[in-house]
């Protein structure tokens, strides 16, 4: 019997409420990486055994029902929609997830508005983002079902706190809520020691965008290969009027383009050019470009190259069945080492 078909009696143990809440073989959530994660990673990763997630972005409504209509004909296992809270057609992505079927929705970028929150709650599980304890006790307030924890190891946008302090943070302090960690995750040793704290589930997202199946450019996968953990650093906040979320990206002349792009709309501001809140989009569409310049033409230089500190342990361009394998057999090994099958510590 392969791990993929049930020998990790110790890790389902201590993940039962997360595949449980997911529907799925294992408890490993996709993170939602735009351009990359669309139909063919997705069904991988759920054909896998995993959680695939579509990353909307900035599609409009009719491109999301195409997408996920083609990522159904490709798996018949579950996986989730991630939509931005900041899209201007939220509600219609929204009724086109829930014309889809589709089972699990994942809010991300910023707090969920009140209206979308009841909306999805009528035909989905809703998961969404808690960047801290109070947040995330607000979230279930409001009705959310699962949070996910990142990071600030992760790729992409991310907040202030490592993956580490959220966790001893956020995990004792709600240990009936389903909360999937994420953030620099790249090997299963640190997924095992994650749902021993109490964590249903984990997410990852750089280890996928370098697979096989990720239709991410030739060029875009082999910079992971080479990159170090070092080289995935934080854009840099230039001037408080302008206040930007970090996105975490390999070093190369797009994260100096991202410097000059803030100087410019600091001007704009000052200039009375531009509203504070048309200079946060347009800085939002910088990035949305640079990261399909990355991706999609295989920009390297460029372009943005984003990815998580968990890069350093990116070794092979696998397919995805190899890397769930692999951190499955790995969190097995690592709970081996003190618990019995039945997830009880020896």
């Amino acid at each position: 019997m392969s791990m993929a078909e049930g020998a990790t009696p110790r890790l389902d143990a201590l993940t039962t409420k997360g595949r449980a809440f997911l529907g799925t073989r294992h408890a490993i959530l996709a993170g939602a990486m735009s351009w990359v994660s669309e139909r063919h990673l997705v069904s991988a990763i759920s054909n896998a055994g995993g959680f695939g997630v579509i990353a909307c972005g900035a599609m409009p409504p009719e491109l999301l029902a195409a997408e996920i209509a083609a990522t159904a004909a490709l798996t018949d296992k579950p996986f989730g929609v991630n939509l931005i809270t900041m899209h201007p057609q939220l509600m219609e992505l929204i009724a086109v997830c829930r014309t889809a079927g589709v089972s699990h929705v994942v809010l991300a970028g910023g707090l969920p508005p009140g209206p979308a929150v009841a909306a999805i709650r009528e035909f989905a599980k809703l998961i969404a983002f808690a960047p801290n304890l109070a947040v995330a006790r607000k979230l279930l307030r409001s009705g959310v079902d699962a949070l996910v924890i990142e990071g600030s190891e992760a790729g992409g946008h991310i907040g202030p706190v490592s993956l580490a302090v959220l966790a001893q943070e956020i995990l004792p302090a709600l240990p009936e809520a389903t909360i999937f960690a994420a953030g620099g995750i790249g090997r299963g040793e640190a997924i095992a020691a994650l749902v021993e704290m109490g964590a249903a589930g984990v997410q990852l997202g750089t280890r996928f965008a370098a697979s096989a199946e990720s239709i991410a450019h030739e060029a875009f996968k082999k910079a992971f290969l080479r990159a170090p953990a070092r080289d995935a650093v934080a854009s840099v906040q230039l001037d408080p009027r302008l206040p930007v979320i970090p996105v975490r990206a390999l070093r190369n002349a797009g994260s100096e383009a991202f410097m000059a792009k803030q100087r410019e709309m600091v001007a704009k501001i000052e200039a009375g050019d531009v509203a504070l809140a048309e200079a946060q989009l347009e800085i939002e569409h910088f990035w949305a470009g640079a990261l399909r310049r990355a991706v999609i033409d295989g920009d390297v230089e460029n372009g943005s190259v984003m990815a998580g500190q968990s890069v350093g342990m990116v070794t092979a361009i696998e397919p995805v069945a190899d890397i769930m394998h692999s951190l499955v057999t790995e969190a097995e090994a690592a709970l081996a080492r003190h618990m019995t099958p039945d997830g009880t510590t020896r």
